[in-house]
């Protein structure tokens, strides 16, 4: 298993140069198609001073051109003399071009850190792309350009998600030179968690990987603040999770790891649901 094609997000009003060029390496090291794909939306109707405004042609004209710029840009940062580069742009929401469009051309989805909430019509809504793509995501935060994966933290919890996770990053995983399996568990489930990551450790050998797991006790603070420290510590490029174990409303209501990760890792996540 590797991955066959690469998207990568880019905004219609941003330069994420770095992200680019970050999904442009992979692209490389995996030798697979890059695709870059952006959106602009239509925005409806609305209200001015009394009057109702509507898009006129020339706006859509305006945004048609904005996005053949995009397109542009795009290739003379990852040589689109490349047979193996393609760029794909439509008019209409980011999610939903990418969600139930073009995600299924591709076996990985590289998208940037984002934080707060997305505005409608301008922005990607991260958690909802992930949630109904149907693709791993690799999250990239701001200034990261690179992604090694010479040392990857899989942050395990015996879900579905993170099995998928485990499965959708393998072609990363073959690559590393040091994988750590973390779980977070209570005092007296130490035992159950270590025949938890014994398994996924005997899975990943099956598949020549070698891990070494590490259990820890729950203490004070989230799961993803132990990840992410324990990521620290080792010193690791890459972590691997599963996304939104409970409903995306749960995460908002209750807080969840997906959502904390998603706002402060300070590395790339590649992340499924």
């Amino acid at each position: 298993m590797s991955y066959a094609a690469l998207i990568v997000f880019v905004e219609p009003d941003g330069t994420p140069e770095l992200r680019v060029r970050l999904a442009a390496s992979l692209a490389d090291k995996f030798r697979a198609t890059l695709i870059g794909i952006s959106a602009c939306a239509i925005t409806p109707s609305s209200r001015q001073y009394g009057l109702i405004r509507v898009p006129t042609p020339v706006d859509i004209d305006l945004m048609k051109a904005k996005l053949a710029e995009q397109g542009e840009w795009f290739r003379s940062i990852v040589d689109g003399d490349r047979r193996n580069v393609e760029w794909r742009s439509a008019l209409g929401l980011s999610n939903e071009v990418i969600i139930t469009r073009e995600a299924r051309c591709a076996d990985l989805v590289v998208i940037g850190q984002t934080k707060g909430l997305a505005h409608t019509y301008s922005s990607l809504d991260l958690g909802a792309a992930i949630l109904r793509m149907g693709r791993p995501t690799l999250v990239v935060p701001d200034g990261v350009s690179s992604v090694g994966a010479e040392h990857v933290v899989i942050g395990w919890k015996d879900t579905r998600e993170a099995r998928r996770a485990v499965q959708d990053a393998l072609p990363f995983l073959r690559e590393a030179t040091r994988v750590t399996i973390f779980e977070a568990c209570g005092p007296d489930d130490e035992k159950t968690a270590l025949a938890h990551l014994d398994d996924v450790a005997r899975y990943l050998a099956r598949h020549r990987i070698k891990s070494g797991p590490v259990v820890m006790a729950q203490k004070e603070g989230s799961g993803a603040s132990q990840l992410l420290q324990v990521a620290k510590d080792e010193r690791a490029d890459l972590l691997v999770t599963g996304a939104y174990g409970h409903t995306r409303l749960g995460e908002w209501i209750f807080g969840g790891m997906t959502r904390e990760l998603l706002a402060t890792s300070p590395i790339c996540c590649l992340m499924s649901h």
